[in-house]
């Protein structure tokens, strides 16, 4: 390609002078997506456990229970809501960089096929909508990641105008939104009246006929922080190439560390004392917060091997989409009344046997990752995407 198509606007460069080097397999990106996966169910198992499922969560979060249960909840809470879907959203973010800079290597156009995986993600997040869970994220990293694809493709000083832009939409969004649920006295939940708790009483079809009859409220988050969203996967993709996982960015590390160590100090504070900020706290608090975790974790893993608690989570990670997808099934089981309906068991006892079961299912997890793992090279819905990609690429 040419300069003049260089300077067309064409997405699809030539390989340029000194192309990205190949880093090799880095350790810490699959430490962080295990960690990432485990965390998101550290939030999500307290919206399965909840009595009123996914509605009743938003409307009250913590259960009407007495002593010591509501406080140690609320903390548990505020300890991982928003934390690990930042760090999520940022290893997708690094995940598009690095096979960016993989087609560039190649001599490869960008985004080139791109679009078919980002459609087969959207596909995953569909059926995992519909037959699992409401809170999918899949569908909007699927938006996100094809409309960041373009943008990585720019320069790094538009990637940077990208990141402010959104990030500044986002805020401002989220403080508009904070501020007219303080003044209306409104829960998160309370506009949604749907009579019949089917968490607790409908079949496994009721619920999915339900997610289809509540479209618009439960895909109210993806649209919510689509602006984050492109900021942290651009952001992601800034961090990989300023070295956030190499020595030359120890100082770089060392300043996301601090910030995130000062935004999850103020974060609790405000979740201990100022539920109504929740907003504020799961969408503006909690990506700073990820940027320090991620930033810990490079450092962590970045000059040894990763001992046995980093390989498990290593394991974890390379099977990242097949966990999450089966953590949330079997979290299904377990809290909704079509399966066990643990869900229903009396207020005291909630909080315990969510703590239990998180621990449990990420237990095996852990275990059934490193099992598979032993025989095979990918997990089962990473190597049916894998094979979905090469047919449609192909074609």
């Amino acid at each position: 390609m040419s300069r003049t198509d260089l300077q067309s606007g064409a997405v699809a460069p030539a390989v340029p002078t000194n192309p990205p080097r190949s880093p090799g397999r880095i350790a810490a990106l699959d430490v962080a997506r295990g960690i990432a996966i485990l965390g998101t169910l550290a939030t999500n198992i307290w919206i399965f456990s909840h009595p009123g499922g996914f509605l009743g969560y938003l409307a009250e979060p913590v259960s009407p229970a007495d002593g010591w249960a509501p406080v140690f909840e609320r903390m548990f809470m505020a300890l991982a809501n928003g934390k690990f879907l930042g760090l999520l959203t940022l290893m997708f973010g690094i995940g598009l960089a690095i096979q960016r800079n993989s087609a560039v290597r190649r001599g490869r156009s960008w985004p080139g096929s791109y679009p078919w995986r980002a459609l087969l993600l959207f596909l995953d997040g569909v059926l995992h909508y519909f037959l699992v869970v409401e809170f999918d994220v899949l569908m909007g990293y699927a938006v996100t990641g094809l409309v960041v694809a373009w943008i990585i493709a720019g320069t790094p000083r538009t990637q940077r105008r990208w990141i402010i832009a959104t990030s500044v939409v986002h805020v401002l969004v989220i403080t508009a939104l904070t501020v007219l649920l303080v003044t209306a006295g409104a829960g998160l939940g309370d506009p949604v009246s749907v009579g019949e708790n089917l968490y607790a009483t409908g079949s496994w079809w009721d619920l999915v006929v339900q997610r289809w009859e509540l479209l618009a409220v439960f895909r109210m988050e993806p649209i919510l922080i689509f602006g984050m969203g492109i900021a942290l996967f651009t952001l992601g993709a800034q961090l990989l190439e300023r070295g956030l996982f190499e020595q030359r960015g120890a100082g770089l590390r060392s300043v996301l560390i601090r910030i995130g160590a000062v935004a999850l100090l103020v974060d609790l504070v405000l979740a201990m004392t100022l539920p109504d900020l929740m907003l504020v706290n799961r969408y503006v608090l909690a990506p700073l917060v990820s940027l320090g975790l991620l930033s810990l974790i490079a450092a962590g893993w970045l000059y040894r091997t990763p001992g046995f608690v980093g390989r498990r989570l290593t394991d974890v990670g390379r099977m990242a989409l097949t966990c999450y997808i089966v953590q949330n099934i079997l979290a299904s089981v377990l809290f909704q009344g079509w399966g066990f309906g643990l869900a229903q068991v009396p207020a005291d006892d909630r909080t315990w046997l969510t703590v239990a079961a998180f621990v449990g299912l990420c237990a095996v997890m852990v275990t059934a990752s490193h099992l598979w793992l032993r025989r095979f090279e990918r997990g089962p819905v990473e190597w049916l995407w894998a094979r979905g990609y090469a047919l449609l690429a192909r074609s």
